[in-house]
């Protein structure tokens, strides 16, 4: 058997394939859309792509599997529950796929969408404990998937949560404690709460340590899961009803298109929106009014998706010479209406000098200052309901980044803002995002929380 894990840091997203060496045969399970790294593997190893299976409708991804099938004729799997506008391999419990003595064996795992189905890995087709199990978004390394996501229209979170509780406790926790466990997801994916930033694991570890695997009857589990789970990125419902569409296919010819300073001024005159993926310091010397900040090094993608909304198109600016990585990392979320990038951005931002802006920055030192003024600016934290937890300035307004762009109407336009998050790199998106809604004085504070805490409690710094 070969068995390969492919990592995504920055959706926090696993894919695998899975193939006999002896007869070349291979399956891919939850690919991302920009395909190649998985042919190129199959490829090199004189592999032949079969089949593609989807553990369930991604939220926080497009999914290569259309992709796949049009570069290798591959059958396309889902659980039987899925109805999609293009072709597939309905796959029922207990349905196996024999690709030589390796065998995958298919578990229908329901809860975190109605389809859901995980996938019991054979090196031998008489083996009675399995190699391991690709557990989709059903069950993760400290944590299961949450019930709560807009995949499953029609499906209320108590529906899927009762579903997920029997899928993890009486299917899951049933498997030998050695089977390895293979999650689609790790730390710091929104699709649960608690995820470890281990790979894998195995059934044993997660039955002793994830506190959804412990015994306990459904009330309690349906309870403890549901609560405290943040907001989904706005971009999650958008991509969940794309993979069950036929749509294009990934092109990014048009998208990598360089744009001239007088170019760029026609496509934003034009309703594109300027996407400005430099780093905050960068952006806040001098950037294009109304301009959104997402920074490359980070999140990008869930942020961006978080900010903006597919159907704008999006005018690129990009630290030099990145603007591929830009350009794949929106289309691995379906944000495929780009008009270019500005070419050579530090030089050609000086010639768009008329529409050029610094934006406020604040010291935690300066913003205690201003806190004693006599009108004070509102503070706004957009850090997460957990972050909180471990401490806050009293009296802010909170908001989280994730619901910003439906919540813009509680933030009061009368006087001076400052944002603040963990470090000060949401709070750049953030204050970019509300100049771009026209609020009148924005700024952000520099190191966020932590410099705010070291400042007022140095003993404990």
């Amino acid at each position: 058997m070969y068995f390969a894990q492919f990592y995504l840091d920055c959706l926090s997203q696993a894919s695998y394939l899975i193939a006999d060496e002896r007869t070349g045969q291979a399956v891919i399970v939850d690919p991302r859309r920009d395909v190649d790294e998985y042919l190129a593997d199959a490829t090199a190893r004189g592999l032949t792509v079969v089949g593609v299976i989807n553990t369930h409708f991604h939220a926080d991804f497009l999914a290569g599997h259309l992709e796949l099938a049009d570069r290798t004729g591959a059958w396309i799997g889902y659980g039987r529950r899925a109805e999609t506008d293009y072709p597939i391999r309905h796959l029922a419990d207990g349905e196996r796929i024999e690709l030589g003595d390796v065998v995958l064996e298919i578990m229908e795992t329901p809860g975190h969408t109605p389809e859901s189905i995980s996938i019991l890995v054979f090196e031998q087709p008489d083996d009675t404990v399995p190699y391991g199990v690709l557990t989709g978004d059903a069950l993760f390394i400290g944590d299961v998937g949450r019930p709560d996501l807009l995949a499953s229209v029609g499906v209320t979170a108590a529906e899927l949560g009762a579903m997920l509780y029997d899928s993890v406790h009486r299917k899951l926790m049933g498997l030998p404690d050695e089977t390895l466990v293979f999650p689609a997801h790790g730390a710091g994916s929104a699709c649960g709460k608690n995820l470890s930033t281990d790979r894998q694991s195995t059934i044993g570890a997660q039955r002793l340590t994830n506190y959804a695997c412990r015994p306990m009857d459904q009330d309690t589990f349906v309870r403890i899961v549901t609560a405290g789970q943040s907001a989904a990125p706005a971009y999650f419902g958008h991509d969940a009803a794309l993979n069950r569409q036929d749509r294009p296919l990934l092109d990014r010819t048009n998208a990598t298109r360089p744009l001239c300073p007088e170019g760029f001024r026609e496509a934003r005159a034009a309703g594109a929106v300027v996407l400005d993926a430099r780093n905050p310091q960068d952006f806040g010397a001098g950037h294009l009014r109304g301009a959104v900040n997402v920074p490359l090094d980070g999140r990008f993608a869930e942020q961006a998706g978080t900010v903006l909304t597919p159907d704008r198109t999006i005018a690129i600016i990009a630290p030099q010479d990145r603007e591929d990585e830009v350009v794949t990392r929106l289309a691995r979320i379906g944000f495929d209406h780009i008009a270019g990038y500005l070419r050579n951005p530090d030089n050609a931002l000086p010639a768009l000098a008329d529409h050029l802006t610094p934006a406020s920055r604040l010291t935690a030192d300066q913003l205690r200052t201003t806190l004693t003024a006599e009108q004070p600016p509102t503070v706004l934290d957009v850090r997460t309901c957990g972050e909180r937890e471990t401490g806050f300035i009293e009296g802010v307004l909170h908001i989280p980044l994730t619901e910003l762009p439906t919540r813009l109407d509680e933030i009061p336009t009368d006087h001076p803002l400052v944002i603040h998050c963990a470090s000060g790199h949401r709070s750049s998106i953030a204050a970019s995002l509300l100049r771009h809604h026209g609020h009148p004085d924005v700024s952000d504070l520099l190191g966020g929380y932590t410099a705010w805490h070291t400042l007022t409690h140095p003993a404990q710094a």
